[in-house]
């Protein structure tokens, strides 16, 4: 599946509403000595292995040139990284400026290999992940989205290849914010995000969807690290998408999802789809717990007011004892998977 070439994210103007409002310290890029080694290259910049020239501390710095936003994507992201710092969010150190220009950069803890890489490292054939790894993945998961949620921001971009994986393979943490929101912006919202990840009413184009599009995202990670790599919905356009998340969960309807046939005209090859739902025939016992699977197809909720909070997932007994993460930490090289298609929409920047 090849990734378009129109890919875009949606920008508040200088600083958005419900962050708290505080002065970013803004350091040179001459404290820094950049590696050529480039941890990670997608459509609105670029990442690169740094080294502290006074402390010697290697970090990771995103760069983000004015063709991905300029300086005011740069301060928007390091305001919603400040504000979402917990454990399994990835550490941030501040904002630099190249000597002479306005190119800011993010420096931010580096890491490791990002979860996609783990997950399409396994030998082919390997067994599922064991499923007390799959608890303590998704346990540290849902606590950074529990932290993000409760300060009102929406990542709209949780994937694998946004969630890093540190040293040890025994932490996981959330990566990435280009794409953030906060629910104190007023709707309408534009769809954001990558497509085999989006939550159903952001492909619908639903104008008030809140932080449960992370939280489907969430459950289509915790479906991928069940499936040992291989992701749940995978359609090639937003249609496709919908017919593939039908295809397994079934076609909502009014006793599903009230909003939805309220409010949107089904194509009539979607409407007249099935309705069972076969998510546990794709994740029997022999996969999956009775209790795991209450959580996965919590997360798989059509309806955004039905579907678990992060707060809740955590509040569930599948999550009573947590197990030291211990992620695969074997590399194999296999041959590279589709790139994921990303739909955003441009808005303009005003940097002040």
């Amino acid at each position: 599946m090849a990734e378009p070439a129109a890919a875009a994210r949606s920008h508040a103007a200088a600083g958005p509403a419900g962050l708290k409002r505080r002065r970013i310290a803004v350091g040179s890029t001459e404290q820094y000595e950049e590696t050529t080694c480039r941890l990670g290259k997608g459509a609105f910049g670029t990442v690169v292995k740094a080294r502290h020239r006074d402390t010697g501390r290697i970090v990771a710095i995103k760069r983000l040139g004015a063709a991905h936003g300029g300086p005011g994507a740069a301060l928007r992201e390091a305001r919603f990284l400040e504000e979402a710092a917990n454990p399994f969010v990835v550490g941030f150190h501040g904002v630099v400026r190249a000597a002479g220009t306005m190119d800011l950069r993010l420096v931010m803890d580096f890491v490791g290999p990002s979860l996609h890489d783990v997950l399409r490292q396994l030998p082919r054939g390997s067994p599922p992940l064991p499923e007390a790894t799959v608890r303590a993945a998704m346990w540290q998961l849902l606590t950074a989205a529990k932290k993000m949620h409760t300060g009102r921001i929406v990542h709209r971009d949780i994937k694998p290849q946004n969630i890093l994986v540190g040293e040890g393979h025994n932490v996981v943490k959330i990566c990435d914010f280009g794409l953030a929101m906060s629910t104190d912006e007023r709707p309408p919202y534009q769809p954001a995000g990558t497509l085999w990840y989006m939550a159903p009413e952001m492909l619908l184009e639903k104008p008030d969807y809140d932080t449960q599009v992370d939280i489907w995202s969430l459950g289509c990670v915790m479906a991928e690290l069940i499936d040992s790599g291989r992701p749940l919905f995978q359609g090639s356009h937003d249609q496709g998408q919908l017919n593939a998340i039908f295809q397994v969960l079934g076609a909502p309807d009014d006793s599903t999802w009230p909003w939805l046939s309220s409010t949107v005209v089904m194509p009539p090859q979607l409407a007249d789809m099935q309705r069972e739902n076969q998510l546990r025939e794709l994740f029997p016992e022999t996969k999956l717990s009775e209790e795991g699977f209450e959580v996965l197809s919590g997360l798989l909720t059509y309806n955004p007011d039905k579907r678990l909070t992060a707060a809740a997932a955590l509040e569930h007994p599948w999550f009573a004892k947590i197990d030291a993460l211990e992620l695969p930490n074997k590399v194999e090289a296999l041959s590279p998977l589709p790139k994921r298609r990303r739909i955003h929409h441009i808005h303009a920047v005003c940097v002040t």
